[in-house]
């Protein structure tokens, strides 16, 4: 039931951090997986070390910024095998002060974060529709979709769009087969923030978790694989929060 051999993975922000964990879960799992970031560099790397394991993968040069692009790029993943999984991963925040941030850097990051989701979850639902088949599409939004801590307001508003965008689609789209869930980790180590997280200011943060620790990427795999598979073919509109208790103690 969680076996994803029968998986055509299209996930963005695969080069690093989260995107880049996901990456190999995926494969390991079954699936195939299309490795999508800016930069295929990295990529390359990283498909050549899951192709030594035995995992099936592309690699593919995209802005989620970019309609044009995206929609190029789903054609070419298509051509491949239908796209029967979606992971909306790619992300970016920007730390700023209300009264400093610019209109340029709000759209970047509400760009980014849940205009481009959406554009890429409206490619493969219009396949989708058209075929008739199922799919599984995986916002990975984050607990401040749920809960704020200043200083990231374009972020927060467009991780809460991106958790709201998935039920909206649910309502339109669940009896059809197509799923739309959201994933929401917590506070995670990876190589993009272990540093931060190492800071004064990231030692407070951990002591307000109530599993007193932030999260390890393998502590994901569980809930991505589940929404990725077919045991998870009755949920739909969903939020599956990973975050060591975090905004439970609120």
């Amino acid at each position: 039931m969680f076996d994803l051999s029968s998986k055509h993975v299209l996930l963005t922000g695969a080069s690093s951090g989260l995107g880049r964990h996901f990456a190999r879960t995926l494969t390991r799992a079954g699936a195939r997986v299309a490795l999508c970031a800016r930069g295929v560099e990295k990529l390359e790397v990283l498909a050549t070390e899951l192709r030594a394991e035995g995992g099936r993968c592309d690699v593919y040069s995209l802005d989620v910024r970019d309609r044009d692009r995206i929609r190029s790029t789903v054609e070419a993943v298509e051509a491949v095998a239908a796209i029967n999984v979606l992971v909306n991963n790619a992300g970016i925040a920007i730390p700023k002060a209300p009264d400093k941030l610019t209109d340029e850097q709000w759209d970047t990051v509400y760009e980014t974060n849940l205009r481009g989701p959406w554009v890429l979850a409206q490619e493969v639902i219009k396949r989708r529709l058209a075929d008739k088949r199922s799919a599984s599409i995986i916002n990975i939004a984050s607990v401040l979709g749920i809960r704020a801590i200043g200083h990231l307001a374009p972020y927060s508003a467009a991780k809460a769009g991106l958790i709201n965008l998935g039920r909206d689609l649910c309502v339109d789209l669940a009896a059809t087969g197509i799923r739309v869930n959201a994933l929401a980790p917590g506070y995670f180590t990876t190589e993009m923030n272990d540093e931060w997280l190492q800071t004064p200011a990231g030692n407070r943060l951990r002591n307000r978790i109530p599993a007193k620790r932030f999260g390890e990427p393998a502590e994901l795999d569980g809930a991505l694989v589940f929404l990725a598979s077919d045991a998870s073919q009755y949920m739909n509109g969903n939020l599956i929060t990973v975050d060591g208790g975090h905004t439970a103690s609120l």
